[in-house]
Parts: C-alpha cells; sequence; structure tokens
C-alpha cells in the first residue's frame, strides 16, 4: 500500500468523522487540531476507523500524531 493509498482513505474517514470540514485543502501536513479540529474524542475515534480500514492495529504508548502525514507514516509503519 502507498503513503497516497493511506492519504486517500484517511480522507474517506475525515469525511465522515467531520461531515461539516471543508476537507478540499487537506494535505500531508494538515495539523489534526488546529487544521482539522479533531479534539480527543475524534481522535479516538480517527484512530478505531483508521485500525477498521487498514485492519492494523497501533501500538500502546505511542505518540499521538499532530499532522494527516503522521497518520500516514504510522499505518505504513504497522503495515510493513
Amino acid at each position: 500500500m502507498t503513503k497516497e493509498q493511506v492519504f486517500e482513505g484517511l480522507k474517506e474517514i475525515f469525511s465522515v468523522l467531520l461531515p461539516k470540514t471543508d476537507l478540499s485543502g487537506v494535505d500531508y501536513d494538515t495539523e489534526l487540531v488546529r487544521g482539522l479540529g479533531i479534539d480527543s474524542l475524534s481522535m479516538m475515534l480517527l484512530s478505531l476507523a483508521t485500525e477498521e480500514k487498514f485492519k492494523m492495529r497501533f501500538p500502546d504508548g505511542e505518540a499521538m500524531p499532530v499532522t494527516v502525514g503522521d497518520v500516514c507514516d504510522n499505518v505504513l509503519r504497522q503495515l510493513a
């Protein structure tokens, strides 16, 4: 799986979690909190939805991602 495929999958998740958010300008450098307005509950839901979509698990104790690119990299690392 490529980083672009993970990115597109994450945009699908964002469209469900954040239905009123304009995602047209989202890129790898978009910050989850400042750029998308993700709060702690949304972060938990993002993690669960990402694990389900990509059939993987994030390890416990891993640092919280700051950007969309961080999430992509974390997913790719777990799928490797």
